[in-house]
């Protein structure tokens, strides 16, 4: 049994209507990459991974005429392994969790996710991701929203025992978090804490793990994870994106460790389905962030089920999940779409306002550290066709950000 053939189609499927009017806050997403892997035997396996992504010559050639056997707890690009995990299932007619390890659940706990957002806005997504069956949300934190003012609205929108996920974006040091971590802990909506400091401020996480009740989780351990691990640095670690094979290593290093792991594997559908076989083995998983719930439309025609906060492990061979060549080819033919001119729009608490090209960097006009300032607010303007529109974007595109009523 050998691999003949790799190919990869970039796609353009369409966000969910709700989104329409938010097409700048979600810029990038809307593309994917689905990898198709075909056998002498004829048996076709598929992936798909978020964004266009280039598939180099030679990644090709290293898997022509090898078993996909070969490339077991490999560490290629997820949207690759997920198309070789679905082909070895199907070879062996058994799904791709038997593949990873020993099955310890048949459902994972799933996060809803979404783009910064306004309060507002984060609460009717709060709002919409319970009534789609979800009890966890990520979000990241954003330097031109108020982390408090989301949190508070989070609060008043979700229902008992509803969580957020915050990612506060490793960029700051524990001088400009500390309070905010604070803050945020009296809030019983919020569940999870990601990156809330530089990555490499081993010390500053020890200290902000020691002051909170609240999980803290590290995306990327900057030593590789199993020092982290055995300094104390956090309660849960990330795994997904850096490879299925460090991803087993590093969820099972946790768990022995008496610790937590949360997948982030992000794309269609079949990257939920990856991310549910990985989760199917890997002990203490918290729960898994995705992509799918963004989409309209998916090559597979639909998404994984989910219901009480987890979706199920697909049992059938491979992926189990069945690809529809007509709609894969469809959206591989669609252009991508383009953004609206657009301007953005700050406003500060003391009343100042700037017009800026795009999303404003608060950090840079004012020269606080994210979350440092309150009751900041941001909008995005669309060109609406007005002459105060097209003057006002022509010259922020010259002269960069300006003072509103300059």
């Amino acid at each position: 049994m050998k691999i003949t053939n790799v190919e990869r189609f970039h796609i353009n499927p369409r966000l969910c209507a709700r989104n329409k009017g938010h097409e700048v806050r979600f810029a990038g997403i809307d593309t994917q990459t689905v990898y198709r892997t075909t056998l002498d035997n004829g048996i076709v396996g598929y992936g798909d991974e978020r964004g266009h992504v280039d598939l180099p010559e030679q990644v090709v050639d290293a898997l022509i005429d090898r078993s996909p056997f070969d490339f077991l707890a490999a560490n290629l690009n997820n949207g690759l392994m997920g198309a070789l995990y679905d082909a070895m299932g199907k070879a062996i007619e058994e799904p791709a969790y038997k593949l990873f390890g020993q099955k310890v659940r048949d459902r994972v706990p799933v996060a809803a996710w979404t783009r910064p957002a306004a309060p507002e806005d984060f609460a009717l997504e709060i709002q919409r991701a319970a009534q789609e069956g979800y009890t966890i949300f990520k979000m990241h934190s954003a330097a031109h929203h108020d982390v408090v003012e989301q949190t508070r609205a989070a609060q008043d929108a979700a229902p008992d025992g509803f969580k957020i996920h915050w990612d506060l974006n490793h960029n700051r040091p524990a001088t400009s978090v500390l309070r905010i971590v604070e803050e945020l802990a009296t809030y019983p909506v919020v569940g999870f804490l990601e990156d809330p400091l530089y990555p490499y401020d081993i010390e500053g996480w020890r200290l902000i793990r020691s002051k909170t009740m609240l999980p803290v989780l590290m995306h990327v351990p900057q030593l590789g994870g199993g020092p982290e691990i055995q300094r104390d640095v956090a309660d849960l670690y990330m795994i997904g994106e850096m490879g299925i094979g460090k991803s087993i290593q590093r969820g099972l290093a946790a768990a022995a460790a008496g610790l937590s792991t949360v997948i982030q594997i992000t794309g269609g559908t079949l990257s939920k389905a990856l991310a549910m076989h990985l989760g199917a083995v890997v002990p203490n998983i918290s729960h898994s962030t995705n992509l799918d719930d963004q989409y309209a439309e998916d090559i597979t025609g639909g998404r994984l089920e989910i219901s009480e906060g987890s979706s199920p492990v697909p049992s059938g061979p491979g992926l189990g999940i069945e690809v529809d060549e007509k709609i894969l080819h469809e959206l591989a033919s669609r252009p991508r779409s383009e953004l609206p001119r657009h301007v953005g729009i700050l406003h500060l608490p003391g009343g100042t306002s700037y017009y800026t090209p795009s999303i404003p960097s608060v950090e840079r006009i004012t020269g606080f550290a994210e979350g440092n300032v309150r009751d900041v607010r941001s909008e995005v303007w669309n060109d609406d066709g007005s002459e105060n529109f097209a003057q006002i974007y022509d010259r922020v595109q010259q002269e960069g950000q300006i003072k509103k009523d300059t």
